[in-house]
């Protein structure tokens, strides 16, 4: 269907034309990255990770976590297709380095061994793997260079780098949140939690490795 253009205002909001494709756009990026990100579905595997921390460091922790994907987020968004291309990676490579990151995580989740993480300091955890590839992964890093290439105008532009900063305050929001069941869960719980994250994150790293696989052969 052709497209419409209006010149005139709403009477009540004054808001053009142009003004809600933008506010549509950045509710449509929102939602995207959400759902890939996954705030609820990350929380299992970051209590994992964090478990032997005290609270405010586990709050440092889900902080950072979200800044670092933020980071990273936002450096692919500006530098991504240059980057790739530069180096002649494709986002099948980075999708299956990633997942083979994940995977070791997994198995030291799952076998016990995930405390040694933290041994050499916080920021490593918030750093690897929680910022990224946990949040900042493959999945939102190519959703984000999707809509970067859509954006037309000031206004979208504006739109999406509210969303992808919105997903992630939810982020930090909900790690924080989730640091408090750590209290309730004491110890047996918590490394019931480390297992069960474990095997989820197995599961992720182990779906995201046969995707990448499946483009190398289809390729």
């Amino acid at each position: 269907m052709g497209e419409v253009r209006v010149s005139s205002r709403c009477s009540k909001g004054g808001f053009s034309v142009k003004d809600i494709s933008a506010i549509t756009f950045a509710v449509q990026s929102f939602v995207t990255l959400f759902v890939i990100m996954d705030p609820p579905g990350a929380t299992p595997i970051f209590l994992g990770l964090v478990a032997d921390k005290s609270p405010k460091v586990r709050r440092i922790l889900a902080v950072q976590a979200a800044g670092v994907s933020l980071l990273v987020i936002s450096i692919f968004a500006l530098f991504g297709r240059a980057i790739l291309n530069y180096l002649n990676i494709s986002m099948e490579a980075l999708q299956a380095a990633g997942a083979l990151l994940l995977l070791l995580v997994a198995l030291e989740l799952l076998t016990g061994n995930a405390k040694k993480h933290g041994d050499d300091g916080d920021s490593n955890i918030a750093l690897v793997p929680l910022g990224t590839p946990i949040l900042a992964g493959p999945g939102a890093i190519v959703a984000t260079m999707i809509f970067v290439q859509q954006v037309d105008t000031t206004a979208m532009a504006l739109g999406l780098t509210a969303a992808v900063v919105a997903v992630h305050i939810a982020i930090a929001i909900a790690l924080m949140a989730s640091t408090t069941i750590l209290n309730v869960i004491k110890e047996s719980g918590v490394t019931l939690v480390a297992r069960i994250a474990g095997l989820l994150l197995a599961a992720i790293a182990v779906q995201m490795l046969v995707d990448a696989i499946r483009v190398f052969v289809a390729a």
